[in-house]
């Protein structure tokens, strides 16, 4: 993938996803039997094509909150697969502005046998923050996360929520360009998702650009003002979020 960090004004776009194309390979299911025989006879596994996204383009402002919006197998969360830097396309080009910070798995980037605090220190490590930062704001997550006495409890007995908010308080905690969310906050109960919200309009209003996947539109509402309508991996609507999600449910 071709990455830019483009120069810092106003005028420049945070994202831009030109002419992407991802295509996945879907293979036929076989049994131990049968692929061992296929290896013997050195029989090809058939494998036909999953068109994900077809030539797929939309670019992001600075302190945008956009949703990419779609049914399930629509491409929308291949879509911010690609933004991150964790798939790369296999036509067209990606472009981000700046550092960039994805909430894309539930705990992904968690080592399972490491404790709150060891996994605080790790993430942030990778999202590009250096030892003393993480310790001026090592609080602040514990705090904003409330895992409070779990914290140095090994993290493979943490509950799907404790995961979401860790990951989630050392993602904002970062200084970061470009916030990726793709359906963690719909984990964890009502109080918590709007305190994250809360976080997220401070983050944009700050110039934090916002790319978010979800299927809660009363979030999507409370976060975005623009979204992105994503079918069988080709854009049918890019505008307002109201029309968006009018465009989604006909």
């Amino acid at each position: 993938m071709h990455r830019l960090l483009v120069a810092e004004t106003t005028t420049q776009p945070s994202i831009i996803v030109d002419r992407v194309t991802k295509v996945f390979l879907k293979r036929n299911s076989h049994s131990f039997k049968e692929a061992f025989i296929g290896w013997v006879r050195k029989k090809k596994v058939r494998a036909d094509e999953f068109l994900a996204l077809d030539d797929l383009s939309f670019q992001v402002g600075e302190g945008e909150a956009v949703a990419v919006m779609g049914l399930n197998g629509s491409g929308k969360s291949t879509t911010l697969k690609l933004v991150s830097g964790v798939l790369e396309p296999d036509r067209g080009r990606v472009f981000t502005r700046g550092r960039v910070a994805g909430l894309i798995e539930v705990g992904a980037g968690f080592h399972a046998d490491l404790s709150g605090r060891e996994n605080v220190y790790l993430n942030a490590a990778i999202l590009g923050m250096n030892r003393a930062e993480i310790d001026a704001r090592f609080d602040d997550i514990v705090a904003f996360s409330e895992i409070g006495e779990f914290i140095d409890q090994e993290v493979k007995h943490y509950s799907s929520g404790m995961f979401m908010r860790l990951a989630f308080s050392v993602a904002i905690h970062v200084e970061v360009d470009v916030l990726l969310v793709d359906e963690v906050l719909s984990v964890g109960d009502a109080p918590f998702r709007a305190k994250c919200a809360a976080k997220i309009k401070e983050l944009t209003a700050t110039g934090v650009t916002m790319l978010v996947v979800s299927h809660d539109m009363n979030m999507i509402r409370q976060l975005c003002e623009r979204g992105i309508v994503i079918s069988k991996g080709k854009k049918v609507f890019d505008g307002p979020v109201e029309e968006a999600i009018t465009a989604l449910t006909k």
